[in-house]
């Protein structure tokens, strides 16, 4: 891949990289393709467990990319399957594709098995907030800049997940005061509101990241899965009970595997249990 660089830098832990900094980390639908390549992949391999995802450079995603070439649009078969994309030929249908084809990536971040952190080093404005909001957990150096921009440029600010994600994360009155006025925000701000949990020096927000992806990585593989999924699901539950059966179903399955036995065997003996793999 040439625009997004993945790594694992410690067992079960992959670092990814947006490599654009010269259009800091714009969207591309280049970009964007790799990404949904990159995911799949990464969805499909058993021993990935943590995902954090920073940006090259000085900004971590500038969002769409305004400024795109014929050069960086993705070739037609190496678009996800269900995305018209370049098999478009009407100009309605080619703006919905493109808009789909940046949108089902944050749907694919937000249900990737692995939990997602976002180590946002300066910008994150636009498609590159979104893209932030997506992920489940946000650190953010202090360049960290956010904001849902596209109302300033005559379109909602309602725009790849973000009317769904943020006011989740912030309350509807916050979420309507920054959707509407379309204002940039800095990080300082971001962990008032409870955005990002923490502000770190530049330069050190990758390794805030890491610490907590080597306690997820620590806990076990089905187990982290499980509870990534069923915490999302019940934030949606229409009531206390349907999360209480989504939940004790859950934890069914998950004993189900002996992992809970054999923990707390370990417990008692004084040692570290001893995770199954997927």
């Amino acid at each position: 891949m040439e625009l997004v660089a993945a790594e694992q830098v410690e067992p079960g832990i992959v670092l990814v990289t947006l490599m654009r900094p010269e259009r800091r980390n714009a969207l591309s639908g280049r970009m964007l393709t790799e990404l949904h390549q990159l995911l799949d992949r990464i969805a499909g391999e058993p021993a990935a467990r943590v995902v954090v995802v920073t940006g090259a450079g000085e900004s971590f995603c500038a969002g769409a990319d305004m400024k795109a070439t014929g050069d960086d649009q993705p070739e037609p078969d190496a678009v996800p399957i269900g995305v018209l994309a370049t098999r478009a030929t009407g100009t309605t249908a080619r703006t919905m594709a493109a808009q789909e084809l940046m949108a089902s990536l944050f749907e694919k971040v937000h249900r990737l098995r692995q939990p997602v952190i976002a180590a946002v080093n300066g910008a994150a404005v636009g498609g590159g907030f979104a893209f932030a909001l997506a992920c489940d957990i946000r650190y953010s150096d202090t360049a960290g800049r956010f904001g849902a921009v596209f109302i300033r440029r005559g379109v909602s600010a309602c725009d790849m997940g973000t009317s769904y994600f943020l006011p989740r994360l912030v309350g509807a009155s916050r979420s309507a005061e920054l959707l509407l006025t379309g204002r940039v925000f800095d990080a300082a701000e971001a962990a008032d509101m409870g955005l990002v949990l923490e502000v770190v020096p530049v330069g050190s927000v990758v390794e805030r990241a890491l610490e907590t992806a080597r306690l997820i990585a620590a806990n076990g593989p089905l187990a982290v899965w499980m509870t990534k999924e069923t915490m999302w699901q019940t934030v949606d539950a229409p009531s206390l009970r349907h999360a209480l059966d989504m939940e004790n179903r859950t934890q069914v399955l998950c004993a189900s595997t002996g992992e809970l036995a054999d923990s707390f065997a370990a417990f008692r003996e004084g040692r570290s249990p001893e995770w199954r793999a997927l």
